[in-house]
């Protein structure tokens, strides 16, 4: 078990921590933009960067002050950092604890057939499964990886995702995966932890931070951009009827064991996956849980369709960005393209957009 008791590393203005955490024997994805501290967690407890205070205990064996070599923690950068003289079988065994485990892991991660390349010979993807084997090799008590796929192409990258879950599974160790992509993270993490200027937003299991994000950048940052002030137009135990601009929506969250009233200003989330789009009739009015808008923006992302939808349907929302905005609130919505195909859609047609109250959430 990896432990961190108020660990606090400070670099001129930027200060990480103090932070406290704990790390089983699972995969915990540490997700952040850059400049959050994701690097300085994890070289602060590998030892390559000293701690300025708190604690770091792996095992129950207390690590501060410990130089790396001596601490049983394995690393792996975004580079790979492979020994460029060597081959990768001569990586791998560098830091064997047994020979035997040079084949072992070489057949594990599918790179038995490149062992006798050098790393300019090899693909990314191979550099980068030569390197965790490399630090598998020395069978460390924790691993920890710094971002090792962000400079893979998106098919590597997707494999290697399938490819790493499964390991980290057996491994039985605790995994600390820095990333600043969603989807790896949501991918690899049991659980997810958010920072943001060397602080710790949220930390949950993946569905949770995802789908109940805590702040309004853990939201935006996951991927439920779409954050806005609504009005309390009833609060009652089974649920909130939320007033925005012209339209409304519901929520499942109890106002009175929430403590919220009538009239109350509340920040809510919707992630744009949780919309369903469709044409806006004509003469139709604005129903409960429907808003209707005009599409601003139809982005084509390959896979599926960002829409950006203007409602008309806004009020001010300065609580959330820090400055305030009237009319018009710009939501968006991801669709897939046979839904693009089947309402023929294009920029300027009016839209509405519906969504269940168990999606809409509350941003206490």
């Amino acid at each position: 078990m990896l432990e961190l008791d108020s660990l606090e590393t400070r670099y001129g203005d930027f200060t990480f921590g103090p932070v406290d955490l704990t790390v089983g024997e699972e995969v915990l994805a540490v997700l952040g933009p850059s400049g959050s501290g994701k690097t300085t967690l994890l070289s602060t407890v590998a030892g390559i960067v000293d701690a300025d205070g708190g604690s770091v205990t792996l095992d129950g064996r207390d690590l501060t002050g410990r130089p790396p070599e001596t601490r049983g923690t394995g690393v792996v950068f975004q580079d790979g950092a492979l020994f460029p003289h060597m081959t990768a079988r001569e990586n791998i065994a560098y830091a064997a604890s047994a020979t035997e485990r040079v084949m072992e892991l070489a057949t594990l991660l599918e790179i038995d057939a490149v062992l006798d390349r050098t790393p300019r010979a090899l693909s990314g993807g191979e550099r980068q499964r030569v390197a965790l084997a490399r630090t598998l090799a020395a069978d460390p008590d924790a691993l920890l990886l710094d971002e090792p796929l962000s400079s893979l192409d998106a098919p590597i990258r997707r494999r290697l995702r399938l490819e790493l879950h499964d390991l980290f599974d057996s491994l039985d160790i605790p995994v600390v995966y820095v990333t600043h992509d969603q989807r790896t993270a949501s991918a690899l993490g049991d659980r997810i932890a958010v920072l943001h200027d060397g602080q710790l937003e949220q930390i949950g299991p993946s569905s949770a931070v995802l789908e109940r994000p805590a702040t309004p950048f853990v939201a935006r940052f996951t991927g439920s951009e779409n954050v806005l002030d609504a009005r309390v137009v009833e609060a009652g135990a089974d649920g909130l009827l939320l007033g925005v601009g012209a339209g409304q929506l519901s929520t499942t969250v109890d106002g009175s064991e929430a403590g919220i009233e009538t009239g109350e200003t509340v920040t809510i989330s919707v992630h744009p996956a949780r919309f369903e789009l469709e044409r806006r009739s004509a003469g139709s009015d604005c129903r409960r849980d429907r808003l209707h808008g005009t599409v601003r923006r139809l982005v084509n992302e390959g896979d599926q369709y960002r829409v950006v939808v203007a409602t008309g349907d806004g009020i001010p929302h300065e609580r959330s960005t820090g400055r305030a905005s009237t009319g018009e609130v710009e939501l968006t919505a991801t669709v897939p393209p046979t839904t693009v195909d089947r309402l023929a859609l294009e920029v300027g047609d009016s839209v509405s957009l519906a969504v269940s109250p168990r999606d809409v959430h509350l941003i206490e």
